[in-house]
């Protein structure tokens, strides 16, 4: 079985969200689905997505602080500068972490460690709305 689904996510903030019950309800055949894969992949180049701590929101907080640090804004070697100075750091960023997730299924749910979860990674100010391609293949229960 294939099934395959795009979810819009509404505009957030710069920042780290959890966004694993948003997947998961935009994917009705999960539910259904003994054992498979689901890809998640952001079709956007300055935001990106990771999988990490669902639990503390500090962990989310220290994810921003660390990439803002690494990758930061006003670097004057920046060329690509037209679209404003947080763009080339979220191009930089996004590529650092990756624009998809391979995420195994078990038993009609995700098959997560106990305290993990699926950020949506966005790293412009006015990133706008982001659109995941989710594409499930699996064995139905």
């Amino acid at each position: 079985m294939w099934t395959q689904h795009t979810l819009t996510l509404p505009a957030r903030r710069r920042g780290f969200h959890l966004i694993t019950r948003e997947v998961v309800q935009a994917v009705p055949e999960l539910a259904r689905t003994r054992a498979g894969l689901l890809h998640v992949f952001i079709q956007h180049t300055s935001a990106s997505l990771t999988l990490n701590e669902n639990a503390s929101p500090d962990v989310r907080r220290d994810f921003e602080r660390y990439f803002n640090h690494t990758v930061p804004e006003g670097w004057r070697e920046w060329e690509h500068t037209l679209e404003g100075p947080d763009d080339m750091p979220a191009h930089i960023k996004a590529s650092l972490l990756g624009p998809s997730l391979t995420l195994p299924v078990q038993g009609g749910r995700l098959a997560l460690g106990t305290w993990q979860g699926i950020y949506l990674c966005e790293h412009r100010d006015d990133g706008g709305a982001r659109r995941l391609l989710l594409t499930l293949q699996g064995e139905s229960a």
